[in-house]
């Protein structure tokens, strides 16, 4: 697995998260998940699936394809 792809999703997961003023714990109980899950995500140490990632963009009001902006 390629981590550096799962990084720049979590650095991306992050940055939204932050623009929408969520703390960890505001994202996690939007999409019914612990926080520490997020915090996972955001550094890049777990990989979710298509499902959960639609979720989390619906979650911070963005386009699916933002979150994978990796320029």
């Amino acid at each position: 697995m390629n981590t550096k792809i799962l990084e720049a999703f979590g650095k991306n997961l992050k940055r939204y998260r932050l623009e929408n003023n969520m703390t960890q714990d505001e994202l996690a109980a939007k999409i019914n998940a612990h926080q520490t899950y997020i915090g996972k995500l955001e550094l890049g140490l777990i990989n979710p699936s298509l499902k959960r990632i639609f979720v989390l963009t619906r979650a911070l009001n963005i386009k699916l394809s933002d979150i994978f902006d990796f320029d």
